[in-house]
């Protein structure tokens, strides 16, 4: 049988570490998923970086790996060092069952197999296969990270026939009760709610997304929200009260007289949940608005306002 360089698969040098072959191996599996992708030996290549990964994924099995490794020589058959045949066995092999080489369970054997793979694949079991994983983006309110309703959801899941075929998808419907404290972007697990497993085999599970819809009132930063609240001259200068919306409601908030431009107001507690159920911050930045508009009357005042002021808002431009 031919030597299987796994490094190289990976795509990375024998001296990378856990970190850099994790990251090489995700990389490589999200490009060749069957799902999604289009190339002819995408199927292959996928089997192949999950091969690399459960060798050089676990520090016992990639320790035995590099040991044998040095006696591989490429193009011709693998020979080992001798009484190598005896620390796997045979079989195993991409047509049996397996998403295992002849090659690896050669080395390791059919007991070798599974290594915590973060992907959920290649692990055998005898009474089936494993379902796929389902991954799919969730959009939601900043209003509904804060309630209590569940959400539902539908998205695909494919079939599979008993030998292992795809027959084609279905719509699974879910209500989905959101956690507190999720952010954008962040990857949430439904376990067993993925594609049904082949003869016998467990559920594959659903991945959420979460992805925040913009508000078109508020921004996030963290679990802080801001607020643009546009305010009139006179208001800045005189000081008002402003009814404010919130995510649950509105508030009155005070303006105080010479307020300036740009100036933040923090209002506690009404951001949105961290993991711990406690609120963020909400800050309402202030923005002076000028009229769009002004007729000879009010332009009149504006010019004795200025006078009387004598304000010079750049005097900082002659220091």
């Amino acid at each position: 049988m031919d030597f299987k360089d796994y490094y190289k698969i990976l795509g990375v040098e024998p001296t990378a570490d856990e970190k850099a072959i994790k990251t090489a191996y995700r990389k490589l599996a999200r490009k060749y998923h069957p799902d999604v992708s289009k190339e002819r030996d995408a199927e292959e290549k996928f089997k192949e970086a999950n091969e690399a990964y459960e060798a050089l994924g676990s520090p016992e099995k990639r320790a035995e790996y590099d040991e044998l490794r040095k006696y591989g020589q490429h193009g011709r058959p693998f020979q080992g060092p001798p009484g190598w045949e005896s620390r796997g066995g045979a079989g195993g092999g991409f047509g049996e069952g397996g998403d295992f080489s002849d090659f690896f369970s050669s080395i390791f054997g059919s007991a070798g197999r599974g290594n915590g793979n973060p992907f959920g694949r290649g692990q055998q079991r005898s009474a089936g296969r494993r379902g796929q994983d389902v991954e799919m983006e969730l959009a939601i309110f900043l209003e509904e990270t804060l309630a209590n309703e569940s959400k539902k959801i539908s998205f695909q899941v494919p079939q599979y026939n008993a030998a292992g075929q795809r027959t084609g998808d279905t719509t699974k419907t879910l209500n989905v009760k959101i956690p507190a404290g999720v952010t954008d972007g962040e990857r949430i697990r439904l376990k067993g709610q993925g594609a049904p497993g082949i003869g016998g085999g467990a559920n594959g599970d659903l991945f959420l997304i979460i992805r925040l819809a913009p508000h078109p009132l508020f921004d996030v930063e963290g679990h802080d929200l801001i607020i643009t609240v546009p305010l009139a001259p006179w208001e800045a200068a005189l000081g008002t009260k402003v009814e404010m919306p919130t995510l649950t409601g509105k508030v009155n908030l005070t303006i105080r007289p010479d307020s300036q431009s740009g100036q933040r107001l923090r209002i506690k507690g009404m951001g949105l949940s961290n993991k711990q159920g406690q609120r963020g911050d909400l800050y309402a930045q202030l923005k002076v608005v000028m009229p769009t508009q002004s007729d000879a009357a009010v332009k009149e005042l504006w010019s004795k306002l200025a006078e009387k002021a004598a304000f010079n808002p750049r005097t900082q431009w002659s220091k």
